[in-house]
Formats: C-alpha cells, structure tokens, sequence
C-alpha cells in the first residue's frame, strides 16, 4: 500500500559539486528534502524510486551515481552508474537520512499505459507501507535558452500538472498526452503515471512545495500523504 509520495525534479545541479562555488539549486533541494522528509515521516517499510530514462528497468540501489558524467570537463572516464533520474534520487535519500531499504525503477519516457500500470503494480506490492520517490520534471520548453527553446503550448501544460499534483488528481496525471509530452521534452510523464495508477485513492494531503522554471524547465516539488 503506498503511504506516502514524493514527487522531485532532477536537474544536475542538485549534486552540490556541480554547482560551483554558488549554490544556485538551494531553494530546489531544500524543498525535495522537505517532501522527502514527509514521506519518510509516514515510517515506511520501504522507498520506491521511480524515474524517467530511456528504457524500463530495474536498477541495484547500491550503486552510486557517477556524477562526473551529468556535468564536468574532467577527461576521466566514466565509469557505469544510476541513470540522471535515480542518481539525483540517491543523493536525496542520502541527504534526507533514509536508511532503510531502497527500491529503484526507471521507467522508459515514452513508455505506453500497459507498461506504466505493470509497473505500478509492482511499485503497490513492494511492502505493507510503501513511500514512493518519483522522479520527473515538466516541459523543458519555457524560454529562449531552454533546452527545447520556447513552445507555448508548454505553459498550460506545466500548469495542468502542477494543479494535478497540488489536488491529487489521478485522473489528469494518468491522462497526460504521451504526444504532447514528447514534443515538450516532458519527463515527467510517464514516472508521474505510473504513481496515479500505483494508489488506492486520492491522497488524504497534497501540497506543491516549488513550482519554478529556472532554466527553462518547469520543476515540480510535490508532497502527497495517504490516510492510515
């Protein structure tokens, strides 16, 4: 039964050496914290982390995110780690003080309902209490230098989401347009569907701790409690 859920974005810069001497993505992590620890208060048998990547799959919780690889110069060579999605969610965990068992899932971008609701079927069965860690983030097309410059179409986009995820509603989570999404450089799609079709119900508390585009991608931070 899902207790609890976390829903974070997952830009580089949340790995602090990445960041240089200014801290530019504090406000950002402060608030995945904050949602984290909310989840993690609830005392769950286990966290599941579900991000999006570029195929489904699960993967060892213990292995480190190589960090090198998401955003330096520095010759060495990489060596296989977490994908971007569940890497950042490690260093949450890490950074949130989660000492017990971790679940870790990526799920494909572009990945079909069928898909989607197996895996959320795991995700529901993977304890009596169960916190969910969901990784994904909003269009990547909301300004000039974006990664995807600017489309309009991303605005309402972002903006449905973000109302979803402050009400709990799976409804709408569960029914963002794959297309769309795709065009808008949304990861978040596909991570935030399987999370509407592992619940039960509605969540007893929902509440948006950021929503921003500081980059040109729409972050989302989003806190979900369940009744006992």
């Amino acid at each position: 039964m899902i207790a609890a859920a976390a829903a974070c974005p997952h830009p580089p810069l949340l790995f602090r050496e990445l960041t240089g001497e200014q801290d530019v993505a504090a406000e950002i992590r402060a608030a995945c914290h904050a949602a984290l620890t909310s989840a993690i208060a609830v005392a769950p048998d286990v966290v599941v982390v579900v991000g999006g990547d570029r195929r489904t799959a699960s993967w060892d919780p213990g292995l480190a995110p190589e960090v090198r690889g998401f955003g330096t110069t520095d010759p060495r060579p990489v060596s296989p780690g977490l994908p971007l999605s569940l890497g950042v969610a490690s260093r949450l965990l890490v950074e949130t003080g989660w000492h017990g068992p971790v679940r870790m899932h990526a799920v494909a971008c572009d990945a079909g309902r069928e898909e989607v609701d197996a895996l959320a079927a795991e995700v529901a069965s993977a304890g009596e209490r169960v916190a969910v860690l969901v990784m994904g983030e909003g269009s990547a097309r909301r300004g000039e230098k974006a990664p995807g410059y600017i489309d309009e179409r991303a605005f309402g986009f972002d903006e449905a989401t973000g109302r979803a995820l402050r009400s709990g509603d799976l409804t709408a989570l569960a029914a963002m347009d794959p297309g769309l999404a795709a065009e808008l450089m949304v990861t978040g799609r596909a991570p935030f569907g399987v999370l509407a079709a592992a619940v039960s119900g509605a969540p007893a508390r929902a509440e948006v701790l950021y929503q921003d585009d500081p980059w040109g991608v729409m972050y989302f931070v989003a806190s979900w409690v369940f009744s006992a």
